[in-house]
């Protein structure tokens, strides 16, 4: 499979309460190709790009407070907001259970937890350039699909459970 893919025209919302981190998270964007990048520090100043601007995705830190998720949850809920269904990577160096499923359960499209590697955040990155997973609304729910599990850990990557199917085997066992 090939795995170039051309970032350069992507649009992209950066959200890290450090700026130290946001400065660091950025420059890794860069590196993949990103130009367009609105880094911001502040969840309103999130809200205020979203709500103005369109992006292809957004990588948000939720922060220790959960301002991030909140930030998520209301995008998921603006009716008429343009960036409603766009793919979001939350990144967090506070990755209790909790954290990851107050996420999932918020509509993000993936976890990353810190400390991240460039190759790491690009290897979801991709992987959701590549999702085909319908949004859904159900509920108190609006977000990707959750259902897909059967499917295994994103392709390049070793499953983390038990439970994690190897893809190679299950093709194995489909011819």
């Amino acid at each position: 499979m090939n795995r170039w893919i051309n970032l350069e025209k992507v649009s992209l919302l950066a959200l890290d309460h450090s700026v130290h981190s946001c400065k660091i998270l950025t420059q890794i964007v860069r590196g993949f190709g990103i130009r367009n990048v609105r880094a911001c520090t502040r969840a309103d100043d999130a809200r205020d790009a979203l709500s103005h601007s369109v992006f292809d995705l957004a990588i948000v830190d939720p922060g220790t407070d959960g301002e991030g998720i909140e930030l998520l949850r209301w995008l998921r809920r603006q009716e008429r907001n343009a960036n409603r269904f766009v793919p979001v990577i939350l990144v967090s160096g506070h990755s209790t259970p909790s954290m990851v499923w107050r996420a999932r359960d918020s509509g993000a499209s993936y976890f990353i937890a810190k400390p991240l590697t460039a190759a790491t955040l690009l290897d979801r990155i991709l992987w959701v350039a590549r999702d085909k997973r319908p949004f859904v609304e159900v509920g108190d729910y609006l977000g990707p699909d959750r259902r897909f599990k059967e499917d295994g850990p994103p392709e390049g990557s070793a499953g983390r459970r038990a439970s994690d199917l190897d893809i190679d085997d299950d093709k194995k066992g489909a011819a």
